[in-house]
């Protein structure tokens, strides 16, 4: 695959695009500005972590709060906008700060999907969480103290560990 070949769309879903570039199969998604995943440190250390069934690995997976900017109804909101957004709908909780860490790529050999991670602090508790309509969410409160322990527990149960979780422990000190 030469560098500045034209990607070209070979299947299309209602939310994914199957697309080659050269030699180079990919997926891209349709319809989002892009993607938002939250760092949420309650105001006595807890890491706000979310468990949630996953199709495509077949089984339940701990993971940070997360979720897609510019679909649907919310075509013009910013990224940050997405993200408290987000963390209301999967947590319950809002934030007083939402500061961005940075973005960047999800799995670059399969996908073009750009994430961009935010550290949400001065957390409250103002409803239910309710996911999306369609989302059946368990949320965990861990003490960032005792994740790693709380994680292998997790992976001992057959839950899957989403490893942006593990990059969060940094930024969650």
């Amino acid at each position: 695959m030469a560098e500045g070949d034209r990607p070209v769309v070979v299947a299309e879903g209602k939310f994914l695009r199957f697309m080659k570039t050269g030699t180079w199969e990919y997926v891209s998604r349709r319809g989002v500005s892009g993607v938002v995943t939250i760092i949420a440190v309650t105001n006595d250390k807890k890491l706000l972590l979310v468990e949630q069934y996953r199709p495509a690995v077949e089984s339940r997976v701990i993971e940070l709060p997360a979720g897609l900017a510019g679909d649907g109804k919310y075509r013009h909101e910013t990224l940050e906008s997405a993200a408290r957004r987000e963390l209301l709908e999967e947590t319950g909780y809002e934030a007083s700060t939402m500061a961005y860490i940075g973005g960047g790529c999800a799995s670059a050999g399969l996908t073009d999907e750009l994430i961009s991670m935010f550290l949400a602090t001065g957390l409250n508790k103002t409803g239910p969480a309710l996911g999306d309509g369609d989302e059946q969410i368990t949320v965990h409160e861990v003490p960032v103290a005792e994740l790693i322990p709380w994680l292998e527990s997790q992976s001992v149960r057959g839950l899957l560990i989403d490893l942006k979780v593990y990059s969060a422990l940094h930024f969650a000190k």
